[in-house]
């Protein structure tokens, strides 16, 4: 039993070491990325300091600033649009993770069903294509095809219905970016999907077919349990992300009218930050949000491990 274990060590690390050989120049390729990552994402995160500081501009970063502890997190909680803020962000990210799941399912599935190869292929270059736009250029296309004279509300009067004041109605504005950041990134998930149930053994659903199985069938006891992996692992992706509405997004959108339903924390946060001049404040914000993010990073994790045994490494 002994040498049977010393043997087994032997080998997991000779296994170990022939690894470590194998994937050197990947990890080459890794290191200017974790530069980067070092540069831009932990070195600044010495300015998490001004969180607990009263932050002077005119002294510097490294100067002497007035301590005071978690009085910028308690006034936080004390302002009375925090509440509503948190709840904008929770229903629009909320909303824009679950569409983003089964949106992108549902077009993968049909596309999938399409037997023409070039047909295919356009209907996936076509829905792909607005991933490539930013916000920047997005936004100002639909304020232009949304506002009161637009494309939109010019074929919605010509059937006698009152035009929708998309992006200025505080009810409308939250179902506007939902939907417009839906038709912008679904097509990559459209090609994650459409990878994955490629991956699937297509006897499966030759055997099915041949045993009477319909569409609906085949997809529900073929498709769905051949990509659900796949889906764990993008809405493990996603559950990170719960308190981030996408800033660029609704800030190229809003206005002071839709404050009420559409601002965010990240908005909120610029506001108060960059134009408002209270950076300590806006830097406690952020801290809140970033540690509510890990701690559901963490959860998320820890129920995909259990339930379908999907690890970090």
């Amino acid at each position: 039993m002994i040498g049977t274990t010393s043997g087994t060590a032997i080998a997991r690390q000779k296994q170990k070491v022939r690894l470590r050989g194998n994937n050197l120049q990947l990890h080459l390729m890794l290191l200017p990325e974790v530069i980067l990552v070092l540069i831009f994402c932990y070195i600044p995160m010495y300015g998490i300091v001004l969180a607990f500081q009263n932050f002077q501009p005119v002294k510097g970063l490294f100067g002497s600033q007035e301590w005071v502890g978690l009085s910028h997190f308690i006034y936080a909680f004390r302002i009375p649009d925090t509440l509503q803020i948190v709840k904008n962000t929770v229903f629009i990210a909320s909303l824009k993770i679950i569409l983003s799941l089964l949106v992108p399912i549902f077009f993968a599935i049909l596309l999938n069903e399409v037997v023409s190869k070039p047909l295919k292929t356009t209907f996936q270059t076509i829905v792909y294509l607005p991933y490539f736009l930013s916000w920047v250029l997005l936004g100002g296309i639909l304020i232009d095809i949304l506002s009161l004279s637009g494309l939109i509300n010019t074929l919605i009067s010509s059937l006698g219905i009152k035009p929708v004041y998309f992006l200025g109605e505080p009810a409308v504005f939250p179902w506007t970016v939902i939907l417009s950041d839906i038709w912008k990134n679904f097509g990559y998930g459209t090609i994650v999907y459409v990878a994955a149930i490629t991956n699937i053994n297509p006897e499966l659903y030759e055997v099915a077919e041949l045993d009477g199985a319909n569409w609906r069938q085949r997809t529900w006891h073929i498709t769905v349990p051949g990509i659900r992996a796949i889906v764990i692992l993008m809405a493990t992706l996603s559950i990170g992300g719960i308190l981030n509405a996408g800033f660029e997004q609704i800030y190229m959108l809003y206005s002071p009218q839709v404050y009420s339903t559409g601002d965010i924390i990240d908005t909120f946060v610029y506001r108060m930050g960059l134009l408002g001049g209270q950076y300590s404040f806006s830097t406690a914000v952020g801290l809140m949000k970033s540690f509510v993010s890990f701690i559901l990073i963490g959860i998320t994790y820890y129920f995909s491990y259990k339930f379908n045994d999907y690890r970090i490494f």
